[in-house]
C-alpha cells in the first residue's frame, strides 16, 4: 500500500522505518488539513497524529483521493469526524495503548518536578547558586491523590501512586476491581475533587468530559491544590484555570497537553513572538510546569507505535480483521 505520513518528526521516520516490509511511505512534515489533502492523491492510506484535522470536508477529499484507510498513530481519535468517515466508506484504525507506563510515569515526573523544584535547583546550581530558599516541597507519602479516569495509563498511575504510600480515590464510569483489591478507593467526582491532593487527569475528550476541570469543579477542590493533565488539553478550561492560579485555588500546575496545542506543540518556535497570549500567561507563573506533548515519547512507546500501526495496515491490506478499527 501507498501511505501518506502527516505531521512527521525525524523520530517518527526513524521508527517507522526500522520496522516497514511491503509498504510504500511517504513522509509529510506538514499536518493534513483542508490546505494538505491534495498530497494525498494516488494513496491507499493516511497515517496521522493527534493534531491533524479530519474533519467532513477533510475526509471527503481523501475519499475523492482513493484513500480506504485512516490509520491513528495515537489513542485518541476526537480529531476525526468519524461519521464522515463511516459516510464515506473509510476505515479508521488506531493504537489503542503504546506503553502506557510511559504517560504514567511522565504524570509522575511532573509532579515530583513541581513538588521538589529540581528544574530550578539544576539552574541554579548551574550558576553557582547553592542556595535552599523558595525550594521547600512535600512529602507525597500519605497524600491524597485523585485519579480521574482508570483506564490504562490511569491503572499504571494509580499503581505508582500506592507504591509512593499515597490515598488513591479514584473517578471512573467502571470500576477497576484489579485496582480496588489494591486499596484504590472509587468515589463520586466530587469527592475525589474535594479530598484530593493532587488530581491527576487520565481521561479521553469527548462531550462529556470537554473542561471537566472549569470554575464550578474547581471551586470544589482543597487550596492549593496540584492539578496535572497528560492526556487532552481540552479536558481543562484554561481561562479558569488561570484565574484560580491568580487566587492561589491551584498551588501547582503541570501540563503536557494544551487546549490550542496545534498551533504550537512538536515545532521550534524559540525564534518567534508566540502569538497564544494564554500560554505565555500560564508560563509567567513560578508554579506551573509546561512539557509539549512528550508523554508518549520513549523508546518502548515509539516501538509499539510503530508496529501497532503497520500492524493494522497489514491486516486491512490483507482484508483480515481490525482488532483496533474505531470505525
Amino acid at each position: 500500500m501507498k501511505i501518506a505520513f502527516f505531521s512527521t518528526k525525524s523520530y517518527d521516520r526513524e521508527f517507522f522505518n526500522r520496522y516497514i516490509t511491503t509498504h510504500e511511505i511517504i513522509y509529510f512534515e506538514a499536518r493534513l488539513g483542508t490546505q494538505t489533502v491534495n498530497l494525498t492523491a494516488g494513496c491507499d492510506a493516511v497515517c496521522v497524529f493527534v493534531n491533524d484535522r479530519l474533519h467532513a470536508a477533510v475526509i471527503g477529499e481523501l475519499k475523492k483521493a482513493g484513500v480506504k484507510l485512516v490509520a491513528l498513530r495515537c489513542a485518541g481519535f476526537n480529531n476525526v469526524d468519524l461519521e464522515a468517515a463511516k459516510g464515506n466508506g473509510i476505515k479508521v484504525v488506531r493504537v489503542p495503548a503504546y506503553s502506557p507506563h510511559a504517560v504514567a510515569e511522565h504524570a509522575v515526573a511532573l509532579i515530583m518536578t513541581l513538588n521538589r523544584k529540581t528544574h530550578k535547583a539544576y539552574n541554579r546550581v548551574r550558576e553557582g547558586n547553592f542556595s535552599l530558599e523558595r525550594l521547600t516541597g512535600f512529602d507525597l507519602y500519605e497524600k491524597t491523590v485523585g485519579v480521574v479516569g482508570t483506564g490504562k495509563i490511569g491503572q499504571a498511575f494509580c499503581d505508582i501512586m500506592l507504591g509512593f504510600g499515597c490515598r488513591v480515590l479514584a473517578f471512573d464510569l467502571m470500576e477497576n476491581k484489579e485496582l480496588a483489591a489494591k486499596g484504590v478507593e472509587y468515589a463520586p467526582l466530587i469527592d475525589v475533587l474535594q479530598y484530593s491532593d493532587v488530581i491527576s487527569l487520565h481521561c479521553p475528550l469527548n462531550e462529556q468530559t470537554k473542561h471537566i476541570i472549569n470554575q464550578q469543579t474547581i471551586g470544589m477542590m482543597k487550596e492549593g491544590v496540584m492539578l496535572i493533565n497528560t492526556s487532552r488539553g481540552a479536558l481543562i478550561d484554561t481561562v479558569a484555570v488561570i484565574e484560580s492560579l491568580k487566587n492561589g485555588k491551584i498551588g501547582y500546575l503541570g501540563l503536557d497537553v494544551y487546549e490550542q496545542e496545534e498551533k504550537l506543540f512538536f515545532k521550534d518556535l524559540s525564534e518567534n513572538i508566540i502569538q497564544d497570549d494564554v500560554i505565555m500567561r500560564l508560563l509567567s507563573f513560578p508554579n506551573v510546569l509546561i512539557t509539549s506533548h512528550q508523554g508518549f515519547f520513549t523508546e518502548e512507546a515509539l516501538t509499539q507505535i510503530a508496529q501497532t500501526t503497520l500492524g493494522n495496515i497489514d491486516a486491512f491490506e490483507a482484508g483480515l480483521p481490525l482488532m483496533n478499527a474505531v470505525v
